[in-house]
């Protein structure tokens, strides 16, 4: 399972794959605001 991690707050969101539309719950940035993280 793959991480993706805000770059602006630090949230951290688990999943195969991070969706086109998903909003920052903490922070409220856009999908383009994350970076995947590699294990």
């Amino acid at each position: 399972m793959a991480k993706y991690v805000c770059t602006v707050c630090g949230y951290v969101y688990e999943g195969d794959e991070l969706p086109a539309d998903f909003v920052c719950p903490l922070c409220g940035v856009g999908a383009d605001e994350f970076e995947k993280e590699e294990d």
